[in-house]
Parts: C-alpha cells; structure tokens; sequence
C-alpha cells in the first residue's frame, strides 16, 4: 500500500499542485490522519481537521527571528510573525479582537451596495476591452480587481495605488507556500519591505489626517498607552488585511468561473435563480479550495489526532482541501452539488484562526457571479488563449483566465 508519505511526496510536484484530489482521494483510503516521519503528521478527514482547528492545544508556528533564527534576512516570513495570521493568545486574541469589529455581519451587510456598484463598474470595463471580441482576462480585470478595490476602500488605500499590488502580493504570498530552500524567498523579501514602505507612509499620513478607514482605526488603538496593539503590529497586520482581502477572493472568483465553463448547466441555473447564489459559491469552496492546507504546532503534551499520540513540539499538516473532500463528511465529493445538504467546508479554517474577511468573501462571489452572468450571456473561454493556473499549492487558484464577453 502506498504510504501517506509518498502521496504528500507526489502533492508537491507539478503534476500534483496542478490537480491535488485524486492524491486527496489516495490519502483517504489510508485513513483521517497519519504519523509520516518524526515529528510530522499529516490530517485530511474533515472531522479530524476541524478539531485540530478548534484544539487550543495546537498553535500556531511563531515566524519569528528569535524563535527561528535562519528566517532573520527573510522579511517575508518575519513580518507576517507578528499579525494575526502566526501569533498565539493572548496576543493575538487581543489584535484580532481589534480588527474583528470591521467584519461583524451588521457591517459586512452594510457593504452589499458598495460591492454591487464596484461589480457593476468592472462589468462595464470588461464589456468595453471585449467589445470587439478581443480575449479579456477574467483574472486581470475581474477576479482580481474586484475584492481589491473593496479591500482597498476598507483599509483607506486611494484608487490609483491598487493595481500595483496585484503583483507583489503574488511574490509575498510564495512565503505562504511550503518553502524548504530560502534562497527562493528573495521575490517574496522584496515585495514586502516594498509593500511595507508603502503602508509605512500611508500610516505616516493618516496620523497627521485621519480618516473614516482602517487604517486610521488601528493607528488610534496603536497611539493609546495601553499597549493594545504595537506599531509593527499595526504594519503587519495591515499587510496581511491587503493580501487576505483579496488573494482569496480572487481565486475563489477564479475556481468557480472555471466551475461554470466546465458545467453550462449551473450558469443556466444561476441566471435563472433557481440554483442560490449562495449555494453555488458554498460548493465552490468546498470543490476546489483557494486555500487547501494549513499547519499547526502541537503545544501542549496529551495531543492526539484520530487516536494517534501527537506528542508537543510536532507539526500537523491540516489538508483543508482534502478534508472538503472526505467522503465520510461529504458523499460524492468529486461531485459538485450546489443544492448540497449541510455544506460547511473548512476553506476558511475554524476555530480561532478562522478568516475574518469570510463573509465579505461571500457576499463578493454571491454578488458577481449572478451579475456577471446576466450582463454577459454570451461569456466563454476564448478559443486560442489557454487558462493558466498558479504552479502553487497552499493558495490555488488561476494566474490568467482568458474570456470573450460577446
């Protein structure tokens, strides 16, 4: 039989990153969860995954410095040490707890008709680069442009410095992939300490004038004198609200759009009402992952995962991709079933990690695939231009997307 080890070994080749659920389809016949190789271990039932989410006992790696001294000259993965996305309670308990007032359901409702007016503002731009039956890339012009412009207006960065983060958040989110030579990280350094300059002035001016943005919420709670939330901070946590708010979204919008060409019935319902939205976009996240694993640290003695000791100090792979497709949560994975019963994937993670931009998520995917639909009936894959996914595992999605609007 093969080994859970030998599957994980083919998941980080290309053919592997290119299509991960036939080897997730392998990992299952052996079982929820297995010890690969000292101190690693592998989970991919969705049972499993979600109680090492919600298990205060397992944390997350601290990507520090200090704790990890090779990573010292690699910026990309020490900033994100000190943001919500790798600290443990308290610390991050008290950030999170900041940053979470912006993402209640009252005021992610409140959004609808802002994101319904940049939705249509981007239609309009697709259908004047398409309107010769020229290809637009749907990943260029939409799926990206989109979440970022929302994000963008939360966070209070102006309109014409948007688009330039397309690219280095590309080169920033390699740091989140499984790196095992850091020499490969020097993209990644370079994006942030550019991203980081950028924040660093945008904060500069919104202390000398506030505004009605993020931004100027977090510099208040970071200028109190107590210690609620610490300048670098306040950086890094900036940066990760630019690449969460967007990164995810726009791979979403990606994955499912390539859902829709695959399955012209599902468009015909969409437009029709009689599949939700809402459905719809549930199953994408569950079909194919923008996210499709993440990892904790075993840090308390007494673990166990599915019956297996996971002694303290040993790190577990979350396959949140995997655990989507766990025929003993979910029957028929490999089929996509928009109407599915109880449809609760772990693409957002759980616990106390859980995405806080989840909802906003939603509403944006909700929102622009019924819009986009009705305003293009005729919308297809172009015919001599190929879509292109990102040769990345972590983070799934399309680089570029290749559509004709009429």
């Amino acid at each position: 039989m093969t080994s859970s080890g030998a599957i994980l070994g083919e998941l980080f080749t290309e053919a592997g990153r290119a299509d991960p659920y036939p080897l997730y389809v392998k990992l299952h016949e052996l079982g929820p969860a297995e010890h690969v190789d000292g101190p690693f271990f592998v989970v991919n039932g969705y049972h499993e995954v979600n109680s090492v989410l919600r298990n205060p006992g397992f944390g997350k790696w601290a990507q520090s410095a200090q704790a990890w001294p090779e990573i010292a000259d690699h910026p990309s993965l020490t900033r994100f040490g000190t943001s919500i996305l790798d600290t443990n309670p308290p610390d991050h308990t008290r950030v999170r707890r900041l940053m979470a007032t912006v993402f209640t359901p009252r005021r992610v409702a409140a959004l609808a008709p802002a994101v319904t007016a940049i939705v249509g503002d981007r239609l309009d731009k697709m259908a004047e680069a398409g309107a010769d039956g020229s290809p637009v890339d749907f990943m260029d012009e939409f799926a990206f442009r989109v979440p970022v412009s929302v994000i963008c207006e939360l966070i209070g960065i102006p309109e014409a410095d948007r688009y330039r983060f397309r690219a280095l958040m590309q080169d920033v989110a390699i740091a989140l992939e499984i790196v095992s030579d850091l020499s490969t990280l020097g993209p990644a350094d370079a994006a942030m300490l550019e991203i980081e300059e950028y924040f660093t002035a945008l904060v500069a001016e919104r202390r000398a004038a506030p505004r009605d943005d993020l931004t100027s919420a977090l510099i208040h709670d970071a200028d109190q004198d107590d210690g609620r939330l610490s300048e670098e901070e306040l950086l890094s946590n900036l940066v990760l609200l630019l690449l969460a708010g967007f990164e995810t979204t726009t791979n979403l919008l990606g994955n499912g759009l390539a859902v829709l060409f695959d399955r012209p019935r599902l468009a015909a319902g969409l437009r029709a009402g009689t599949i939700p939205a809402a459905g719809f976009v549930e199953e994408v996240l569950r079909f194919d992952s923008p996210v499709q694993l993440t990892s904790r640290l075993a840090m308390t003695d007494g673990l166990q995962v599915a019956g297996i000791p996971v002694p303290k100090g040993s790190e577990v792979m979350l396959l949140l991709g995997a655990a989507n497709w766990d025929p003993a949560r979910f029957p028929e994975p490999e089929r996509f079933d928009p109407g599915r019963p109880d449809n609760q994937p772990l693409s957002f993670g759980a616990g106390a990690h859980f995405c806080l931009g989840a909802a906003l998520a939603r509403l944006e995917a909700a929102t622009a695939f019924p819009l986009l639909l009705d305003r293009f009936p005729n919308l297809a894959a172009a015919e001599d231009a190929e879509r292109i996914r990102n040769d990345r595992l972590v983070l799934r999605g399309y680089q570029t997307f290749p559509v004709v609007v009429s």
